[in-house]
């Protein structure tokens, strides 16, 4: 497929075609059983940066280019979904090449592409077009309730639910301590956690912090949503433990707890997203019952500046 068959979406186009990217995921999603894009598009779908932009393959595939809204460092997110009666390299290729594009055109850097449900032909493919493969990410799963012993907490710390307005600034902090470095989840600002916190699915209620004397020490705020469409999730949305705590059993304390607090909801099954080499976390969560649902990979291009 030739690059100019294309259409180019400016963000202030984002609202008129969104149903339209939805109708072509649906279709994905059906096939695959999973989603292709993350929330990273659709947040960027209602609420563009000025210097986004997406491409439709007439109405059977669709790709999105936005700059990440964390910093750690900034880069180029890019996502891509493409109806299963379409699906041939060309395609793919045609959407990557206009991605890469428009970012070479808007100064260059760093691009990542996650993969969701990554394959060994998937792999092939990028590897062929220049695109690097850098991380895994497991999604992991559990029924719920729990079958584990609980524990009591950790004699040091108290527990209360997020407030709004008044735990801003130090959940920003700690979750920067806790993710120095991380691709994704560390450097945050507040912009960031402002669009996190007007997300649908955001409840203060599930997202409990722990202190002890020297304030935060630790954190766990959960989601409960249905992503494919065949039964509700309570997911672990990020879970951190400030460097000073760790080694004390909060974090598992603290993911215990979540759990809980979704099932008592009547949420019966657990979800979390974990890097594949963290293998203490990895060893964490299958000690609490988890498996792995699902491989996600992420892929990286140095695109230079036009």
């Amino acid at each position: 497929m030739a690059a100019r068959s294309l259409t180019p979406i400016d963000p202030a186009q984002f609202a008129q075609v969104r149903e339209r990217v939805t109708r072509i995921e649906a279709a994905a999603r059906g096939a695959d059983g999973h989603t292709s894009l993350n929330d990273a598009v659709w947040r960027d779908l209602d609420a563009a940066a000025p210097d986004s932009a997406g491409f439709f393959s007439h109405d059977f595939a669709y790709a999105h280019v936005a700059r990440s809204d964390t910093f750690s460092p900034r880069h180029w997110a890019v996502g891509v979904t493409i109806r299963p009666d379409a699906r041939d390299s060309a395609v793919r290729r045609a959407l990557l090449a206009a991605a890469v594009d428009h970012i070479a055109r808007h100064g260059g850097g760093r691009a990542v592409y996650w993969v969701l449900g990554a394959d060994d032909r998937i792999d092939r493919e990028l590897t062929a077009l220049g695109w690097r493969a850098d991380r895994d990410l497991y999604e992991m799963r559990v029924a719920l309730p729990l079958r584990v012993e609980r524990m009591p907490w950790p004699d040091r710390f108290t527990v209360r639910t997020f407030e709004p307005g008044r735990d801003d600034a130090a959940w920003l902090e700690v979750n920067n301590r806790a993710f120095a470095n991380h691709a994704e989840q560390g450097g945050w600002i507040e912009e960031t956690l402002q669009r996190r916190l007007h997300e649908d699915w955001f409840d203060p209620s599930i997202f409990l912090l722990a202190f002890d004397a020297s304030g935060l020490a630790g954190f766990n705020w959960m989601k409960i949503y249905d992503p494919e469409g065949r039964g509700v999730l309570g997911e672990i949305f990020v879970i951190g433990v400030d460097p000073r705590a760790q080694g004390t059993g909060l974090g598992r304390a603290l993911a215990v707890s979540g759990l809980d607090a979704v099932h008592e909801r009547g949420v019966k099954t657990g979800s979390l997203f974990v890097a594949a080499e963290s293998t203490a976390a990895v060893g964490l969560y299958r000690s609490l019952g988890f498996d792995v649902h699902r491989a996600d990979r992420a892929y990286e291009y140095e695109v230079p500046a036009a």
